[in-house]
């Protein structure tokens, strides 16, 4: 049995978790959340705490483990959400939220515009700070990478975009090379 797979997940007030054969279904504050499980794991309700184990007795360590990882952030989801925040880091470079899509200006001819798939929220904070929120960790995640990748910061000047608390290792450039040539 795993060890991660074996601790209950608290389930807070206002979150309902219902299963049927293979799929879960966690209801929260801030939405519904579905997953297909694998046929391997059952989850119970006891107590107010949500249990994940192995139907059969073959060891299903590693799986045991990511159902229950995978359940605990939708609970966490449905009761606080999740979100990522990027910055946008460059001389003429920013960020504006029109209407729903964000349009980021990070050095090509033109603006770029993104629309947020359902269940995802954008918010700019001043000219260079996205948020990107939703419930769903995986999806919030896939989001902000996607935005990231627009735009990555390069390593000689540090321009683009990136996660906040993200360190950007700067190389020297050839104004470098050159002074320790020289010696």
């Amino acid at each position: 049995m795993s060890r991660v797979g074996r601790l209950p997940i608290p389930l807070p007030a206002g979150v309902v978790v219902e299963t049927n054969e293979n799929e879960v279904v966690v209801k929260g504050p801030k939405g519904e959340l579905r997953r297909a499980l694998d046929p391997a794991m059952s989850t119970s309700v006891k107590d107010g705490k949500l249990l994940i184990s192995p139907l059969s007795g073959d060891d299903h360590g590693a799986l045991h483990g990511l159902t229950r990882a995978l359940l605990a952030n939708m609970v966490e989801g449905v009761s606080n959400g999740f979100e990522r925040l990027l910055e946008v880091v460059g001389v003429g470079y920013r960020a504006q939220k029109v209407g729903e899509k964000l349009v980021l200006q990070v050095g090509f001819t033109h603006p770029v515009e993104m629309s947020p798939p359902s269940g995802i929220s954008f918010a700019v904070e001043g000219t260079n700070r996205i948020k990107v929120a939703g419930i769903d960790k995986e999806l919030v995640g896939e989001v902000a990478a996607k935005i990231r990748a627009i735009r990555r910061c390069d390593s000689y000047k540090g321009k683009g975009v990136k996660y906040v608390g993200e360190t950007v290792r700067l190389k020297p450039g050839k104004a470098g090379r050159a002074a320790a040539k020289k010696k």
